[in-house]
């Protein structure tokens, strides 16, 4: 009888326990170093929702009162996207001034394990920023959202997975090109337009990354709409647009990688 020698799985899920736990560590440290840098973070997303908020009060006044919810949750996936797609597309520029790029490339997980396990901690990160600003935004308006965490946190991750490829995407082009910190900043504007696409009337816009998990999040906080409750069909569109977007962007990402090492340019800035 064959016997299954499970040490070398052992090894290798402790050996990427620890890849996770240092990255997690790395993450805290340049949080609590660099305080001032962490806050402002923070408060600009909290200024930024205020202005839209009070500024809309005077301007409109009950009016506002019709789209609040949607704005509370587009805000709320706003600031899971930026701090997700950040999280790749402008590590790899930092990781290449800092001169530690060629070093991740060496590791013995590769490149792309690497980067999947950042990914993972950008995530967590990602969910408790969105989520202290979550608070903070139904606490100003006095509107609370519906948040049943079976619903909405399968819907934020699959929604996630389409802005993780595209991090990935615009990570593996800095990889080739480098500098292209303007290009990261056009692409986070663009997730506004795609968080606040009308789904709901032009179907083919459920094509889009991030559209159709914001049109669901926002159906699923605002009216209470349990994950069992949406039509399959949404479901199924939307989970195969998810991971479409999420394999596509890893491939260029990989694709990416060895045309930097064919170039020599992996270790370049």
């Amino acid at each position: 009888m064959a016997t299954v020698d499970t040490g070398t799985e052992t090894r290798d899920d402790a050996s990427l326990l620890a890849l996770a736990k240092v990255m997690v560590s790395k993450h805290l440290i340049l949080l609590v170093r660099y305080p001032v840098n962490t806050v402002a973070r923070l408060l600009t997303l909290i200024i930024l929702f205020a202005v839209v908020f009070f500024g809309g009060q005077a301007v409109s006044g009950a009016a506002l009162t019709d789209s609040l919810d949607g704005i509370i949750v587009g805000f709320f996936l706003f600031t899971l996207s930026i701090i997700a797609y950040s999280g790749l597309a402008w590590n790899v520029t930092r990781e290449a001034q800092w001169g530690t790029l060629e070093r991740l490339f060496m590791s013995p997980h590769g490149l792309g394990t690497v980067m999947a396990v950042k990914t993972v901690v950008n995530v967590c990160m990602s969910v408790l920023w969105a989520g202290v600003l979550l608070v903070f935004m139904m606490l100003t308006t006095g509107r609370w959202l519906t948040i049943d965490p079976l619903t909405v946190v399968p819907l934020v991750l699959l929604t996630l997975m389409s802005v993780i490829g595209i991090g990935f995407l615009f990570a593996g082009l800095a990889l080739v090109y480098k500098r292209i910190e303007n290009v990261f900043q056009i692409v986070q504007f663009g997730f506004i337009g795609l968080i606040a696409a009308p789904t709901g009337d032009i179907e083919w816009l459920k094509l889009l990354p991030v559209a159709h998990g914001s049109y669901l999040t926002r159906m699923a906080m605002q009216n209470g709409i349990r994950l069992w409750e949406f039509p399959t069909s949404e479901l199924a569109l939307f989970v195969a647009t998810s991971v479409f977007y999420l394999v596509v962007g890893y491939y260029c990402f990989y694709r990416a990688g060895i045309t930097a090492r064919t170039r020599g340019v992996m270790g370049h800035y």
